[in-house]
């Protein structure tokens, strides 16, 4: 297994999204071509896909942003085909992610994950992360 900072938007990135997307979202269609190159130019993201025996099985968002009190990361949309659940893939996604943020500066790095998403909470918690007592909220735009 390998863990890769994309670089370029492929046809294969491209089909990777549509296969693993749906596994992470029911109500977000998976992004096109055009949406993976914004990602990938982003100076903000760093998109990080996991590849098994050359096909991307894994991917993981990390966001790197300045605020007043410095520089933060932000892990999100973190998907492993589910094929291959359970094989560490995700773990490495995390610890390149955290390398990278480490790397950039970065004082923390956040992320949030569902209370019913029990191995990926036990596998964050294993990785360091620590819960926060914090209320998240969240602002909608109506589509």
């Amino acid at each position: 297994m390998k863990v890769e900072e994309v670089t370029e938007v492929s046809t294969e990135l491209v089909e990777a999204f549509a296969r693993l997307t749906p596994q992470l979202s029911r109500s977000s269609p998976p992004p096109g071509e055009q949406e993976l190159e914004r990602i990938v130019q982003s100076d903000a993201t760093r998109l990080l896909v996991a590849k098994v025996e050359g096909v991307i099985v894994g991917s993981l968002t990390l966001a790197l942003y300045w605020i007043p009190t410095g520089l933060r990361a932000w892990i999100e949309d973190v998907v492993v085909d589910e094929s291959v659940r359970g094989q560490g893939i995700g773990a490495a996604l995390n610890q390149e992610a955290l390398k990278v943020a480490r790397d950039q500066g970065a004082r923390t790095v956040d992320l949030t994950s569902r209370p019913s998403r029990e191995a990926a909470n036990r596998l964050y918690q294993r990785l360091g992360f620590k819960q926060r007592e914090t209320n998240v909220y969240r602002y909608s735009f109506d589509r």
